[in-house]
């Protein structure tokens, strides 16, 4: 597994427990993830981003190229913005999602590091008599991100002037210091309702920005409050969320879709299903009281027909005001039972022996957990408007 760049810096995670992520090895916690998440929301938190991985595409034909492989248009791109996209294999299926970024004289593109190796094969087959020149940036660069609604102030405070920008907006920063000793490339958010960037910057400079960031206020924070911020907000997780056989508009991200953009791989399908109006599945979220037994891998059901399946599943304490708590799934429904406000059960199909682990469940836990489908983001309907934290003062 690689080891991100804040370890080989000095042990940069300091005494984080240590976990796989999306295939890096990187800090799983700090303290409490809720506390950390809590962070999040309502001040500012710093997480490594080494299990991201970045591609740069250049050549005369990158921007023709890239259009014909992914979902979203980037013939139309502008300067220093980016998108989300899919890259599909021929039957529509997904076979990879990614951020593409123009940076003028290229384009780079962003993914997971478990996707990188897919990703550079797929290119390279596709690429014949184009000219497209295909670089591995991921070991060039180190990755810090930063979120919160005081993440510009504890940016400002450790030296790093962020100007206003838009949602993936990408834009080189300099330290404002006098010795303008940190340089990176900083990258907008893509949520405008939760404040954000990522920093790229070089391995020898990752560390002293780490170090400025908490030093100037800024949370430390691993990647199990980033999994339960991301469950929190509904978005996807390919290789959990989104397998290779799901089709893009199962997936209800609509912001990796272009319908006007031209032919790319997969695009008939997608086109087809548009054209016929609907999928039969879409994805979306389900809300529990308390601490319900609910795991990946169980089955939505309404009555005795399995309607659905379980993706992604959190537990957040303090939520509710009888402080029971509420656990959230994200996963798969049929389209036409998915309202939100309708009540379905949750739980091991209802064929063969529910089991967790090497124990057998009871009666009343294999009949599954009452919830609700929920239109995600929600971070409203699992907790109470809060102000923003002040722990400190910059």
């Amino acid at each position: 597994m690689d080891l991100t760049a804040l370890q080989q810096h000095g042990d940069g995670l300091g005494a984080a427990a240590l976990g796989d992520y999306r295939g890096a090895t990187t800090a799983a916690r700090f303290t409490d993830p809720q506390a950390e998440l809590t962070a999040l929301r309502g001040s500012c938190g710093v997480y490594d981003l080494g299990y991201r991985a970045k591609i740069s595409l250049t050549g005369e034909d990158r921007v023709r190229w890239l259009n014909g492989m992914v979902t979203n248009n980037i013939r139309d791109l502008a300067p220093g913005h980016g998108v989300y996209s899919f890259l599909l294999n021929p039957q529509g299926r997904i076979l990879a999602d990614l951020y593409a970024y123009n940076r003028g004289d290229s384009i780079v593109v962003d993914t997971d590091r478990r996707q990188l190796d897919k990703l550079l094969a797929t290119f390279d087959h596709y690429i014949i008599m184009d000219d497209v020149v295909v670089t591995n940036l991921s070991d060039e660069l180190s990755y810090l991100g930063i979120a919160g609604p005081r993440s510009r102030q504890v940016l400002r405070a450790a030296g790093i002037q962020i100007p206003e920008t838009t949602p993936l907006q990408i834009f080189d920063a300099t330290c404002t210091c006098a010795c303008e000793c940190t340089k990176c490339t900083a990258v907008r958010g893509e949520d405008p309702q939760h404040e954000s960037y990522e920093l790229w910057l070089s391995p020898s400079d990752v560390r002293k920005t780490w170090d400025a960031l908490v030093a100037h206020g800024a949370t430390p924070v691993g990647y199990e409050a980033l999994e339960l911020q991301r469950i929190l907000s509904g978005i996807p997780l390919y290789g959990v969320d989104i397998r290779e056989r799901d089709l893009p508009q199962e997936t209800e991200q609509a912001r990796a879709l272009n319908f006007n953009k031209g032919c790319y791989v997969g695009q008939e399908i997608v086109e087809r299903i548009r054209s016929r109006g609907a999928v039969h599945r879409k994805f979306t979220a389900f809300v529990a009281e308390g601490q319900a037994n609910i795991a990946p891998g169980n089955k939505i059901s309404v009555g005795e027909k399995e309607v659905g399946e379980i993706t992604s599943v959190a537990y957040f304490p303090d939520a509710g005001k009888n402080g029971a708590g509420k656990t959230i799934a994200l996963g798969y429904i049929r389209r036409e039972i998915g309202t939100p406000g309708r009540e379905v059960i949750l739980g091991p199909s209802n064929s063969g022996e529910a089991k967790t682990g090497d124990v057998e469940m009871s009666k009343v836990e294999a009949s599954g957990v009452t919830a609700k489908v929920a239109a995600p983001p929600l971070a409203n309907t699992v907790f109470a408007p809060e102000p923003a934290l002040e722990h400190h003062q910059v």
